[in-house]
């Protein structure tokens, strides 16, 4: 259900919990100036996109001793909170120099949400402990939200959707987040996709929400050729991105993937879980897709 951006909302729901509303202005000195870029200016419903993170930081910043992380909400064109993509940054903001620039990519899949249109972007720094909130410059409605970046939601495309063919379970969602949703593995699982017939980017993101298992060993192939292997670990995640050169697609006019797990485990076996689920289980695949590189 999408959350009314208001005031009286703000303090409860947005992350950060910044201070109730004011119509006074914000005097308080900026720490940095933040900006954001996609590498895409109309990215499409369930398809990745390289969100790029800037700030560029006053050359009077005071120095932080709390911890603060980046807020960034995703809105659409009445204002309304569609997601958010809060995280700390790869460089502490305690640890932020005067005059410096703080830069870094994050990855995500654009979530299948019902819009389509325009977007825009807030971003802002918070506390997790406090909730406080930092200033920076830009333009705000409030709340120490800033104004960032605008950009148009598509219509999903199936060009280059993978498709769950052999080896998966059915697909699953929380009751509360119909814009989240997974599918588990077995111990080995194909993905089927239309080859490009030429060099291709994958995205695959992947977790093991299950602390009782240990670590598992994936790997992902193209008929025999192992083209990527990781471990992920109890508790962990993971966002996969790889090239895939066109030789290793081969020739046919679609390709599997295998997705090959090294330890499975099934939860009604598992006593801390205290389930009657009897399914074997690998990991939880959250999307995957592939596209022209």
């Amino acid at each position: 259900m999408l959350i009314r951006w208001t005031c009286a909302l703000a303090a409860a729901l947005l992350a950060g919990g910044a201070a109730a509303c004011s119509s006074a202005a914000d005097t308080a000195p900026p720490v940095a100036t933040p900006t954001v870029t996609l590498n895409k200016t109309a990215p499409a419903i369930g398809t990745p996109v390289e969100i790029t993170y800037r700030f560029d930081v006053a050359a009077d910043a005071p120095s932080v001793a709390e911890e603060y992380w980046v807020f960034a909400h995703f809105l659409d064109s009445d204002g309304e909170l569609m997601w958010t993509d809060d995280h700390p940054p790869p460089t502490p903001v305690r640890e932020w120099k005067p005059g410096s620039t703080v830069e870094y990519t994050r990855p995500m899949f654009v979530p299948k949400f019902p819009y389509v249109g325009q977007a825009r972007i807030q971003v802002g720094l918070f506390a997790p402990a406090s909730g406080e909130r930092l200033p920076l410059a830009g333009r705000t409605e409030g709340q120490r939200a800033y104004d960032v970046a605008m950009f148009d939601m598509r219509l999903e495309s199936d060009a280059y959707l993978m498709v769950f063919t052999d080896g998966w379970h059915e697909t699953e969602a929380p009751p509360d987040d119909n814009a989240r949703e997974w599918q588990w593995s077995k111990g080995r699982a194909t993905l089927g996709f239309r080859n490009p017939q030429r060099d291709a980017r994958l995205y695959l993101q992947v977790d093991q929400p299950v602390a009782a298992v240990p670590p598992q060993r994936v790997e992902l192939r193209i008929g025999e050729t192992v083209i990527d292997s990781f471990t992920l670990n109890p508790g962990g995640s993971d966002l996969r991105r790889l090239t895939i050169p066109a030789a290793q697609l081969g020739t046919g006019e679609t390709v599997d993937l295998t997705l090959v797990v090294d330890k499975t485990f099934v939860p009604a076996h598992v006593p801390a879980l205290k389930s009657g689920d009897a399914r074997e289980l690998g990991i939880r695949v959250f999307r995957a897709f592939v596209e022209p590189s």
